[in-house]
């Protein structure tokens, strides 16, 4: 039995990598049943990224096979993310929020505004940043410019 009956983790899922998965496996290992935020084009297009980012529809391809393969299927869905808050301020069918050491403070935000919304508090669930093998975070800016790959491995030196 699960510790909770429904989590909630969101990201861009850009380029999955080791870090991401971590952090999806940690949300399945958490909740029965997972609702995986994944950013819209428009969102993305706010974040101002420093890199180029692949499309939701990729993403989301990407995303889906992974759970799917993972044996998660059946208890997840997805939903596209317009803001950094997604469902988690609407309705009380949450038990806990799933975030890296990266996005914590929204997870205080979130909660924050439940409480000002009457709601009750979701359990925030920290879960620590993958490192690479140079001991950096993993992270899809890092992939994109072709530093690391996705599992953190070190495709060109430092200065």
């Amino acid at each position: 039995m699960k510790k909770y009956s429904k989590v909630a983790v969101g990201g861009t899922f850009d380029e999955l990598h080791r870090g991401h998965k971590t952090l999806l496996s940690k949300a399945f290992e958490a909740g029965e049943y997972v609702v995986v935020g994944l950013t819209s084009d428009e969102f993305v297009a706010r974040m101002k990224k420093p890199h180029k980012t692949a499309t939701y529809p990729e993403r989301l391809r990407e995303l889906e096979t992974f759970l799917n393969n993972s044996g998660y299927k059946d208890r997840f869905h997805v939903v596209q993310l317009n803001d950094s808050f997604g469902l988690t301020l609407i309705g009380d069918g949450l038990d806990a929020l799933v975030v890296s050491e990266d996005t914590a403070k929204i997870g205080r935000i979130i909660n924050r505004k439940r409480h000002e919304a009457g709601l009750p508090a979701l359990k925030i669930l920290v879960v620590h940043l993958v490192q690479a093998e140079n001991d950096k975070p993993i992270s899809t800016t890092r992939i994109r410019a072709n530093e690391i790959d996705r599992n953190g491995h070190m495709l060109k030196s430092n200065p």
